[in-house]
């Protein structure tokens, strides 16, 4: 049940203590109407508490399915695409009144940005918004900490609809990694003239590397050195990842952290997750709705 009202809270106050005190007395100390206690007695709930009951249950079941990662805005998108027609400011009220509120994130630490690499370019040079598919694909790594050890996640996303297109995880930080992601996208997605673009980490900066794009018609892109607003979407995705599911979960073992990651971008973030940058649709649905257009 939603939070009762100020003017609720001053019936029920009221009804609590009618065989202490004079009803009337306390209507107008409480700056509520007689006739109006005395209608709530008769129906306690009206129709509109009854909705906003209605409506919680609803807000609950999507904030839960967000794993408590959703705000206001994603959620009542989520009613709204199930046909109800309440309104944004009713879902915030419900859910500040209930204390239902999406996790927040933290800050992140940027560095003063150098030249840029000479032996591959910034071809992409924070133009993020891209009209088709395959056209420019992101990449990166991250750690996630277990107690066995660091966990390390490389993936790939298409930026035209944000989706990861590949990943792959590893106990170490070798060359592998990346490759292992790269080609899981490769094997998903046509390529062909696709830039992927990184940051000037060892990994993308080697020969196995450079062959590697060559062989799959890809064509490197990397940011300038320790400025990650060049990589600023792939950067995005991990601060999600990390705000909305690993810094919840203590992970005993390599395993765990990895079936986690599974499903966050498998079961999450690829089909269900909204995202503003999309319109507030996943980007499974956007590259739906694009191959329709």
């Amino acid at each position: 049940m939603p939070r009762p009202s100020k003017v609720r809270r001053a019936y029920e106050f009221i009804k609590a203590h009618r065989n202490e005190y004079d009803v009337t007395t306390m209507c107008r100390v409480l700056d509520v109407a007689r006739a109006g206690y005395y209608a709530w007695l008769q129906e306690p709930l009206s129709n509109r508490d009854r909705e906003d009951a209605r409506l919680l249950r609803l807000i609950r079941a999507s904030y839960k399915a967000s794993h408590g990662v959703y705000g206001a805005r994603r959620v009542f998108l989520d009613l709204r695409e199930a046909g109800e027609t309440c309104s944004k400011h009713r879902v915030e009220r419900l859910m500040w009144e209930n204390g239902i509120k999406a996790l927040h994130g933290y800050r992140t630490r940027y560095r003063v940005a150098s030249k840029p690499a000479a032996a591959i370019p910034d071809l992409v040079k924070r133009n993020f918004d891209v009209i088709r598919p395959n056209k420019v694909w992101v990449t990166d790594i991250t750690y996630i900490r277990t107690w066995e050890g660091w966990l390390y996640l490389a993936v790939v996303m298409d930026l035209f609809s944000r989706r990861i297109v590949g990943w792959a995880v590893a106990s170490t930080l070798h060359r592998e990694l990346v490759l292992d992601a790269v080609i899981k996208a490769v094997r998903l997605r046509r390529t062909k003239e696709t830039v992927i673009h990184s940051d000037q980490g060892s990994q993308y900066g080697s020969d196995d590397w450079r062959r590697f794009c060559l062989k799959n018609r890809l064509v490197p892109s990397m940011s300038r050195r320790g400025n990650c607003w060049d990589n600023a979407v792939a950067e995005s995705f991990f601060a999600s990842l990390k705000k909305e599911r690993i810094k919840k979960r203590i992970y005993t073992n390599r395993s765990l952290a990895l079936e986690d990651v599974r499903d966050y971008i498998d079961l999450f973030y690829n089909p269900v997750r909204r995202h503003r940058h999309l319109g507030g649709v996943s980007p499974n649905v956007f590259e739906a709705n694009a191959k329709r257009a």
